[in-house]
């Protein structure tokens, strides 16, 4: 299965760069107030040490959708993504879709994870909506992260944009990680978007 997939997955690229489908990867991640220290510096003969804040609330937690080097769409909430948010972000990614297929006659795939928010009863729904609106899912197999390249961006955003930082409370982290993403998407030179979710 995972090969079949890799060939499939091999095909939806190469119809992408042929101008036939917009070709975009979902996933989430999540940051903590505390984030993990990497390289930094401190005078000579003296420990690196962080200031500590009083205590740890939530994660702010990031379902983003990419299109490399051409743009990332994203939505934030505190705590963890359910499939109620994944909905939400689904359906304003078909909206769009929805307009490149009248202007274009492309349709748009979204290749993403089985994770139980993309899975589920409540999302499966929504499925025959979205493919009318000309967004398709196309799901990867399990433990295949290597297969998105929207992980990068992850990996990006907390080692080189917050990483080593302490933060007070959830909104100084979302602010955090919204500059992140600016800088990102500035050196990169792609488009960025803040999608509308509140949480539920």
């Amino acid at each position: 299965m995972r090969a079949r997939r890799q060939a499939d997955l091999a095909l939806l690229k190469q119809a992408c760069a042929d101008g036939h489908l917009e070709l975009k990867y979902l996933d989430e991640s999540g940051c903590c107030l505390e984030s993990p220290v990497s390289y930094s510096y401190s005078q000579m003969n003296q420990q690196k040490y962080l200031d500590q804040v009083k205590s740890y609330g939530d994660r702010i937690s990031i379902l983003g959708v990419w299109e490399p080097d051409q743009s990332f769409e994203y939505g934030l909430v505190q705590g963890s993504f359910n499939k109620e948010h994944y909905v939400k972000v689904m359906n304003q990614i078909a909206d769009k879709s929805e307009q490149t297929l009248k202007q274009t006659g492309k349709i748009t795939v979204i290749v993403q994870d089985n994770g139980p928010a993309h899975t589920s009863h409540f999302a499966r729904e929504y499925w025959q909506q979205w493919q009318l609106q000309g967004l398709y899912l196309f799901f990867l197999p399990p433990y295949s992260s290597e297969m998105n390249p929207i992980e990068a961006q992850w990996h990006q955003l907390k080692t080189h944009e917050i990483a080593g930082r302490i933060f007070d409370n959830e909104p100084d982290l979302a602010d955090a990680i919204v500059e992140g993403l600016e800088n990102r998407s500035q050196q990169g030179g792609w488009s960025l978007e803040r999608l509308t979710l509140k949480s539920t």
